[in-house]
């Protein structure tokens, strides 16, 4: 995860500057032609090296997808729809949060852990598919360049966006990449239990992408502070109730829910609200954060896991979120009049 993070923060303003003069359509068929040849590579790896360069491969693919896919909701949907059409958008990720790790454990246990990287690209190359049939055509508008991004990274909003940003995604990556050792030392619970409250994250996930989308459009600044509070909430909770197995199955969900309206609310606040006419830019820079802020969350989490115990990472993500929380209250979006 970590290194595929790192990719995307690398690739994000580098695929945006690239294709800067490229049609959009084409830009997005190429990730998905990068995510089929990062699954085909996984399937055929014959040693490491290859299967790192898969992974290099689809850091690449998320990348230059997620920096583009607000600025391009924004071209395909009426400006007020934003929050809903990214919630739908979102709401594919969570869907493969659920349902992609036990689908690949059923297909890699009856074919080997190949044929799940091939079925994953299968699924890819439909998705491409649907791609060719369904964009229209989208010319560059309000592109990316090293310039813009520059200034748009010197808007004061901006900036309180993207320090948002930092700390909610690592405090979340920080506690929800140790979240299975914790089920595992606290409540100690079983694997299948594990399994079903890891489910329950999941499908959390889901309803908070629907809920995100859906309260965003009457209070944006509901939805970035509400959800990273929540976050906070569920890490106390964790904290002080974790070693009831209901407790703890009940603050993980609840976590799922939150951090599934939190990309809902950051992206819309980026590109709608603090530089609409530089979306694509904005949409770069806070892929590029969000991506630093993963790697550098489960790194400095299991730092903190091995230096004092799996209960100061899901500490360090409570007070993360909650100082997030409290910078939106204070200073985040306005009310659109």
């Amino acid at each position: 995860m970590t290194a595929t993070a790192i990719v995307g923060a690398i690739s994000a303003p580098t695929v945006a500057i690239i294709t800067k003069r490229l049609d959009r359509r084409t830009v997005m068929w190429t990730m998905t032609v990068l995510l089929i040849l990062s699954d085909v590579l996984a399937a055929g790896a014959w040693s490491l090296a290859v299967l790192l360069t898969a992974r290099v491969v689809l850091g690449i693919a998320l990348g230059g997808f997620w920096s583009m896919s607000a600025a391009l909701a924004m071209r395909l949907v009426p400006s007020h729809l934003l929050p809903r059409a990214m919630s739908i958008i979102l709401t594919g990720v969570s869907v493969a949060t659920v349902c992609a790790a036990p689908i690949g454990a059923y297909v890699g246990d009856i074919w080997g852990w190949r044929s799940a990287f091939m079925l994953a690209a299968a699924g890819a190359a439909a998705t491409l598919l649907v791609q060719l049939i369904t964009i229209p055509r989208l010319p560059p508008i309000g592109v990316a360049s090293f310039r813009s991004l520059l200034d748009v990274a010197k808007i004061p909003m901006v900036k309180i966006a993207l320090l948002v940003v930092l700390l909610v995604a690592s405090g979340h990556f920080a506690g929800i990449t140790y979240i299975r050792a914790f089920l595992e030392k606290i409540p100690a619970l079983d694997v299948e239990t594990i399994s079903l409250v890891l489910l329950a994250f999941g499908i959390g996930g889901f309803f908070g992408n629907l809920a995100g989308g859906l309260l965003a459009e009457y209070s944006l600044k509901a939805v970035a502070a509400l959800a990273p509070l929540l976050i906070a909430i569920a890490a106390v909770s964790l904290l002080t109730a974790g070693a009831s197995a209901l407790a703890s199955a009940i603050a993980v969900a609840a976590w799922g829910f939150a951090f599934g309206a939190v990309p809902v609310g950051l992206q819309t606040w980026m590109v709608r609200r603090a530089v609409p006419e530089q979306a694509q830019s904005a949409g770069v820079l806070l892929v590029t954060v969000f991506q630093v802020a993963i790697a550098a969350g489960a790194i400095f989490g299991g730092l903190l896991v091995e230096n004092a115990g799996i209960t100061s990472a899901i500490a360090y993500s409570a007070v993360a979120t909650f100082v997030a929380a409290l910078i939106v209250f204070v200073l985040g979006p306005k009310r659109e009049t």
